[in-house]
């Protein structure tokens, strides 16, 4: 149980490879989730049953289901009907579907709390559902979201290491492979314990600053008046 700083130096660029691995699928998959999400909460407010129902039973599917369990069947089960992921992708594509229904959610929230009086005016006002949706409904509803999304963002870097287990070189999957390979634990999970920690900080901090930032403007946006 002795720290070996010489061995600690040695496997840090090792480390580090697997750190950026793990922030590409990071990013990477947030961006799905937050696109996903937003398509996903749109879908489920429309009146038609055959869109709305199939969009729900997949946000309730999906959310019912541990992710590690979506990750194998998009990298291991997939292969089996003809479509086979690079890793990376797999862990992407699962992450980014995964936090999409929740996402979805806050996308909801946010867009019912827009007043219904800006859906009426913007109707008086002979624009169109794009029109309506872009510069009326997600001006007002997007900001004061964006602190809830930035918590998202948190957990699912914070679930990047289940991608080790489809493969994928990342920071967790590095660290396990330099421990068996050397029989040395202690100092390839600390630094992995580590790296976690601070990116999680830091991210807080920039929580705080959207809190700050956009919390307290909950509501401003392009109302119609």
């Amino acid at each position: 149980m002795d720290w070996d700083w010489g061995f600690a130096w040695q496997i840090l660029p090792t480390l580090l490879e697997g750190a950026k691995i793990t922030i590409i699928a990071t990013l990477l998959g947030f961006v799905l989730a937050a696109v996903a999400g937003l398509i996903l909460a749109v879908l489920r407010r429309s009146k038609t049953q055959m869109v709305c129902v199939p969009a729900k039973a997949f946000v309730e599917f999906v959310r019912g289901t541990p992710l590690l369990v979506q990750l194998y069947f998009l990298f291991y089960i997939l292969p089996d009907a003809g479509l086979t992921l690079p890793p990376l992708v797999a862990g992407v594509i699962g992450l980014g579907l995964h936090y999409a229904t929740y996402t979805s959610e806050v996308y909801r929230a946010g867009i019912e709390n827009v007043p219904r009086g800006q859906w009426e005016a913007a109707k008086a006002c002979n624009l169109t559902v794009r029109q309506t949706w872009l510069h009326v409904i997600f001006p007002q509803a997007i900001l004061p979201m964006i602190p809830a999304l930035a918590n998202y963002l948190i957990a699912m870097f914070k679930e990047t290491p289940l991608l080790s287990a489809i493969t994928v070189l990342e920071l967790m999957n590095q660290a396990r492979s330099i421990a068996n390979y050397n029989y040395r634990y202690l100092e390839p999970i600390t630094l992995v314990g580590v790296f976690f920690l601070v990116i999680s900080l830091i991210s807080v901090i920039g929580i705080k600053y959207l809190e700050r930032r956009f919390g307290a403007g909950a509501g401003r946006g392009r109302a119609l008046s």
